[in-house]
């Protein structure tokens, strides 16, 4: 499944959190997205390049051409992930504009850091005021995190974990509603068994995800030839209506599902943008039930207690 919601991921650059106990393979596979995203147009390199070289970050490059991976360490300060100083310079999000920020044990960032990704998730944008004037930076990047189920991480394993239920429900509450209604794709990740490490599961190599996603990428580019994005999950309100319709048994299963989840509209739009690029990935022109019910799939840590 991590797997999966991390093609996904590349393909619609959908946010992606991966959650489970230590050693599972979340840091892993978080780091292994770059490989099989698709690769910069030169329009986009143009403009990466510009943000770092604004940074003096370039380090005698002439041009960056493959997509940004930016793993901050959690004690990193609200400037340094967004931006800012006297004379502001980019942040973190910025550096990773059309690449992944990767936030590794999520809940353990600043409260403050956390909450201020929530405008340049949706805008693809950050704005930075100082006295000397304002100063606009991109801050198109798509987030994946990792995170434990508890403090000591070992939950639901309780030959492991002697974390209370108050310590459990309070690291999670670090992470706000708002924020996990921006994530597209949760998985949660089981302990790994013997059969895993020993090699002995078929795995599906990169080389044959990337072919996938790139495919997925051009129907996109196609579908979105003359508007200002390139992914599904960059889909405004009006763009989701016009590009994601469902039939009538599609949105009977969305429906039955709000009875049992904590949707709200954002994540709402945000499943059908998802259910968009499974279909492209199958090369479904139309959004059928069973890509409504794999998006569904991965937001089943919504629903309701």
């Amino acid at each position: 499944m991590a797997k999966r919601a991390a093609e996904i991921t590349a393909a619609g650059m959908h946010n992606l959190l991966l959650s489970g106990p230590p050693g599972t393979g979340k840091t892993m596979i978080a780091r292994r997205i770059p490989t099989i995203m698709p690769p910069l147009t030169y329009d986009e390199q143009i403009e990466l390049t510009r943000i770092y070289s604004v940074a003096g970050k370039l380090d005698n490059k002439s041009l960056i051409k493959s997509r940004p991976f930016r793993d901050p360490h959690h004690s990193i300060t609200k400037t340094g992930l967004i931006g800012g100083g006297t004379f502001p310079l980019p942040g973190e999000i910025s550096y990773a504009n059309f690449g992944i920020l990767f936030m590794d044990e999520l809940p353990e960032f600043r409260r403050e850091s956390i909450e201020v990704l929530r405008q340049p998730l949706e805008e693809k944008r950050i704005v930075i005021n100082r006295l000397s004037g304002t100063v606009v930076y991109p801050a198109d990047f798509t987030l994946v995190a990792a995170m434990n189920r508890c403090p000591c991480g070992f939950y639901p394993d309780r030959n492991k974990c002697k974390c209370s239920q108050g310590d459990i429900s309070r690291y999670l509450s670090r992470i706000s509603q708002p924020i996990m209604d921006r994530i597209d794709l949760k998985v949660e990740m089981p302990a790994i068994n013997f059969d895993e490490i020993s090699g002995k599961i078929y795995s599906e190599n990169s080389k044959s995800i990337l072919r996938r996603v790139i495919r997925a990428r051009k129907i996109q580019e196609h579908r979105y030839s003359g508007k200002s994005i390139l992914f599904n999950s960059r889909l405004d309100g009006s763009l989701v209506d016009e590009y994601c319709i469902l039939n009538d048994s599609s949105k009977e299963i969305i429906r039955d599902s709000f009875d049992k989840t904590d949707f709200t509209a954002r994540s709402y739009h945000r499943l059908l943008k998802t259910s968009r690029t499974i279909a492209d990935l199958e090369g479904s022109e139309k959004i059928q039930d069973k890509h409504v019910m794999e998006a569904l799939m991965f937001r089943m840590s919504d629903r309701k207690e």
